[in-house]
């Protein structure tokens, strides 16, 4: 053979062993789930709305089935979806979707460490720190519960200074919120005005939205093309700046550090390291406590406040919705603060709640999980280490567990005496061994938050904004939140 034929010989093996790796041929091979023929290297992403991926994702299920495969550069994803499919893998098969893969964007922010994006036992460890000692701070305790009754106090007077007039309180919704999960992380509160404050808010937020870009999709899929993202510079500037201020909070709180007087969940890090110290490997470092923090400043902040704008948006739309919550409030509490004892004697408000949550669908694609082990569902073979998304959207609106999925309808939690109902098909803070770790919290919060300023004020449109005119299509981010919008809040008698 003469150079040029060897030349020729080795670019085919090559691209062939692209298109092997890219999955180019048929997916039948060992019952793997069907899905639309891949190009080479990229794989299905010409094909993707990559602004709002779950809307593609909906309709190759109309095509595939609720259990099917796209490729997605170099890598072979599994997409879940609707009720019975996704319970059966994340709950009924609950070990074996444990795991969670490595995605660029989010290992160069947390290097495996923390909760959120952690792997095997690390993530083990760090998920038991941080439920036990979410419980011990008051999580789902009368503790926590007098620290949002008061901080709903700095809320409603912050929101009572507008006056009347119309005004965003996705702020300060937002800083409410946050000071909950501040008070567990730093045992501290901040003023809503507080210079640094506004900043780790304003990070949080620039971060989440720039996650959601396509460009950072892209990242995800060809890493080597990071040198041209400004929006993945941003990020890691942001997780730097973020921890540069954690690092100085724990050190300051480490000189005064008592094991018999733990005020924050940063001290009990801070006494498991101690407790540590002469073990090599161990799993209470430096590394673990900033994504750690990072991740429950993150979750605690974003999802809840997510929620109650939504909340909000959807009183100013439906105003009749909210007049039958204010007459239950006014029936069951009259003037004294809302309590959560108060939850079971008020179905209609937590129906309204429950299904703001599901109408709001904040995110719409569950976090990414992997297969832990081979796999069989629904009939399919997965094998271990197999990428999985969840579409939780296809849950939180299946025609099949609910009555009018696209629509807000409160009725879907009442039964027909009009007490609240359980649905098992409502998942918003996933489920199985991935489920959000602050689920409970949460729950306090949106119930209190919601049903104290709704006692305390009616909310309408600005002047010469009709209920028809408001708009209920998301913005895009990296969950769905909704797109700016002020309102009035008119001091009831």
């Amino acid at each position: 053979w003469n150079s040029s034929t060897s030349i020729v010989l080795a670019l085919i093996l090559a691209f062939l062993s692209i298109l092997k790796a890219t999955g180019f041929w048929n997916n039948q091979r060992h019952n793997f789930p069907p899905g639309p023929r891949p190009l080479p290297i990229i794989g299905n992403v010409l094909s993707f709305d990559l602004k709002r991926p779950y809307r593609t994702y909906l309709q190759l299920s109309k095509k595939y089935g609720p259990v099917f495969s796209v490729q997605m550069g170099h890598r072979k994803v599994v997409v879940i979806s609707g009720y019975e499919t996704v319970k059966e893998a994340l709950v009924n098969q609950a070990d074996a979707f444990a795991e969670r893969p490595k995605i660029p964007i989010f290992e160069d922010l947390t290097k495996g460490n923390g909760v959120v994006f952690a792997h095997g036992e690390n993530w083990k460890v760090m998920r038991r720190f941080t439920l036990t000692t979410l419980r011990d701070f008051g999580m789902g305790k009368k503790a926590i519960e007098d620290r949002i009754v008061e901080e709903y106090g700095h809320l409603a007077d912050t929101i009572a200074s507008q006056e009347g007039k119309p005004f965003d309180a996705s702020k300060i919704i937002n800083a409410a919120v946050a000071n909950i999960i501040v008070s567990i992380l730093l045992g501290k509160r901040f003023d809503y005005k507080d210079s640094k404050f506004v900043r780790l808010l304003h990070m949080t937020n620039e971060s989440m939205r720039l996650a959601g870009k396509p460009l950072v999709t892209m990242y995800n899929l060809f890493p080597y093309l990071g040198f041209l993202l400004r929006a993945n510079k941003t990020i890691l500037r942001n997780r730097d700046e973020f921890h540069a201020y954690v690092q100085v909070t724990f050190g300051e709180q480490l000189k005064n550090l008592d094991k018999n007087d733990q005020r924050s969940l940063i001290d009990a890090f801070l006494v498991k390291q101690q407790e540590e110290k002469s073990t090599t490997n161990g799993y209470f470092h430096n590394g673990n406590l900033l994504s750690l923090v990072s991740n429950l400043f993150t979750a605690g902040v974003e999802t809840i406040s997510t929620t109650l704008n939504w909340g909000f948006l959807l009183m100013l739309k439906y105003p009749e919705i909210q007049k039958k919550v204010q007459e239950e409030i006014e029936q069951v509490i009259g003037s004294n603060p809302p309590r959560i004892e108060h939850r079971a004697q008020m179905p209609y408000t937590d129906a309204v709640i429950h299904e703001i949550q599901r109408f709001a669908n904040i995110l719409p694609l569950d976090l990414p999980h992997e297969t832990a082990a081979d796999v069989t569902l629904k009939g399919y073979f997965i094998p271990k280490g197999t990428y999985i998304i969840p579409l939780l959207t296809s849950v939180l609106k299946d025609p099949s567990q609910w009555e009018k999925p696209d629509m807000f309808y409160p009725e879907h939690f009442l039964d027909a005496n009009g007490k609240f109902m359980k649905k098992d098909a409502f998942m918003p803070f996933s489920a199985g061994r991935r489920i959000c770790a602050g689920e409970t919290l949460a729950k306090m919060e949106l119930f209190l938050f919601f049903t104290s300023l709704l006692q305390r004020f009616t909310f309408h449109p600005p002047p010469g904004v009709s209920n028809s005119d408001l708009d209920l299509s998301p913005a895009i981010s990296f969950n769905i939140i909704p797109k700016p919008y002020k309102m009035c809040a008119v001091a009831r008698s």
